[in-house]
């Protein structure tokens, strides 16, 4: 496929343009006056085609907007394009497309896709784009705008499939966990996948994510399976170590020497004090009964 290089049209001011213009006119009719009054049919013959070359260079005149852009072909030539806002006049015979410049918003629709452990997800994306290269945009691809639709979502989607929703190790990303990184990847791709119709992607960032419908439930019971774990396992961790602070303490200032037996006992009952889920109920030992 060849390639299309953008380049600057060829211009004419547009006022400067329409004084010419005016002035053929008037200089129009004052010839058919002066024809009428000679009774000169031979002046329709300068009449005619002056007439004519009027009415064609009012297809000349453009006005353009603040980016906002104009692709001009001459008999199927790319011959230029015109960025410049303001009013302008061209070949009236060129063709002039239309491209805006602006920003353009691409909200997806919720996509049901499995990620990488193969979890169905839905999972909608925002991307901010703009055309840069309005000469691409028209000839390199049938329909601009459709043609980021349909790449951005592609990129969505193999997006998706490339990483989990949710990851317990810490050193890899996740859809949830990570959505800085997840944004700049799918920009990243979006990007590579909509450079050839002359666009660049200035922001895309997650818009929706969860489970799909039929295992939300199962998986909301396995994250807080997943937290519980997490909070027994920091409980447990703070437990020992005040055990060991405990036992060091008693022993470092001789309150009282405990033989291992003794030592395993208390263990055990500051561990169950400490861990249960349920507030302790202390028995106090006072002593034996008979001495």
């Amino acid at each position: 496929m060849e390639a299309v290089i953008e380049k600057s049209a060829k211009k004419l001011n547009g006022f400067t343009a329409l004084f010419a213009v005016i002035t053929l006119i008037v200089f129009d009719i004052l010839l058919l006056r002066n024809g009428v009054l000679a009774d000169d049919v031979n002046v329709l013959w300068v009449f005619v085609p002056l007439t004519l070359i009027i009415s064609l260079s009012f297809n000349g005149f453009t006005i353009i907007q603040p980016n906002d852009s104009r692709v001009l072909i001459l008999f199927g030539k790319y011959i230029g394009t015109i960025g410049d806002s303001g009013f302008w006049w061209v070949n009236p015979f060129t063709e002039k497309k239309k491209v805006s410049l602006r920003i353009h918003n691409f909200n997806s629709e919720k996509i049901k896709v499995n990620d990488l452990h193969g979890n169905p997800i839905e999972i909608a994306a925002v991307i901010v784009w703009r055309v840069v290269d309005s000469a691409r945009a028209i000839f390199d691809v049938q329909n601009y705008e459709q043609f980021v639709a349909i790449q951005s979502e592609t990129a969505i989607r193999g997006l998706a499939t490339g990483y989990a929703y949710d990851s317990s190790e810490d050193d890899k990303y996740s859809l949830r966990s990570n959505p800085q990184e997840i944004s700049d990847e799918l920009k990243k791709q979006v990007q590579s996948r909509s450079e050839i119709a002359g666009v660049d992607v200035l922001e895309s960032r997650i818009s929706y994510l969860a489970y799909a419908p039929e295992i939300a439930q199962a998986m909301l019971r396995r994250q807080q399976a997943q937290a519980v774990v997490a909070a027994r396992t920091k409980i447990v961790e703070g437990a020992v170590g005040m055990v060991d602070m405990a036992l060091k303490a008693l022993s470092e200032q001789h309150i009282v020497d405990l033989d291992e037996e003794k030592k395993a006992t208390m263990v055990n009952n500051l561990m169950v004090a400490l861990v249960s889920e349920v507030q302790a109920t202390p028995v106090i030992n006072t002593g034996t009964l008979y001495q």
